[in-house]
């Protein structure tokens, strides 16, 4: 018995692709070839533990192009008097693969997927690299099914929430750097994380609180330090802001470059 017909029977996603098929055609209107879909749901440990069937590296690849077309058209529309430096900071913090590894979350993309099984042992199904992949994948498969309008909306149904929340932060671009800044600007006094850990090695779930002064501000948790760490910065952040303004938000962004 060859390669390609050992155990493929416990190689199967936890849930059926047509899902995921209805909910992207609701999202953009377009007529996505399931098979393609089912394409970029792929990866790579699959392709080879069922005898080199194809995978997802290449609709990866073309979705990268569409991913990053539609977001530089965005913000370059939304934001007509940031720089080119400003903007491709941005871009930065919106095309990374944590940020699109949360957007693959949101839509379950995980569960979708076909791994082999040393990647399903060890947790694949959410990890950060994997899914934000299978993102860049599944958008390539939309546009080369249904075109780049359908493509785009699909990109906007994704990541208009966190353009707009990339646009609130400060120079830095991130929670932690916007936190320093709104306590220095109210003198609120020194920024302190405190940040515990649980789980299995490889499924490992951590928890972080910030203290400002002293006293805690925000949690929060994640699959990482730094995503703990940035989701209570978050959190502190509009404390802060919803207690003494910003005077950042509706200023433009510094120009860093």
């Amino acid at each position: 018995m060859g390669r390609g017909s050992q155990g493929l029977s416990a190689l199967t996603p936890r849930r059926p692709v047509g899902e995921l098929h209805q909910h992207l055609h609701e999202v953009t209107g377009g007529d996505i070839d399931e098979a393609l879909l089912g394409r970029a749901l792929t990866h790579r440990s699959y392709a080879y533990e069922a005898g080199g069937v194809p995978h997802n590296e290449r609709l990866e690849f073309l979705g990268d192009s569409v991913l990053g077309l539609v977001v530089t058209d965005a913000l370059y529309t939304t934001h007509p008097d940031l720089t080119e430096g400003q903007l491709a900071k941005l871009r930065a913090a919106v095309v990374n693969m944590r940020a699109l590894a949360a957007v693959g979350r949101t839509l379950g993309l995980g569960d979708y997927l076909l791994l082999g099984r040393g990647e399903e042992s060890t947790g694949g199904r959410d990890k950060d690299s994997i899914l934000a992949d299978t993102v860049e994948a599944v958008i390539g498969a939309t546009y080369s099914s249904a075109g780049l309008a359908a493509a785009s909306e699909l990109v906007h149904h994704l990541l208009d929430p966190l353009m707009a929340r990339s646009a609130t932060l400060g120079a830095g671009l991130d929670w932690k750097t916007s936190l320093q800044e709104i306590c220095a600007l109210h003198s609120a006094g020194p920024v302190e994380y405190v940040v515990e850990e649980e789980g299995p090695e490889h499924s490992k779930t951590f928890t972080a609180q910030v203290l400002v002064d002293g006293v805690v501000h925000g949690t929060g948790s994640g699959r990482t330090k730094k995503d703990a760490e940035q989701q209570a910065a978050a959190t502190a952040w509009q404390t802060l802001r919803d207690r003494h303004g910003d005077g950042l938000s509706t200023a433009p962004l510094p120009d860093l470059s």
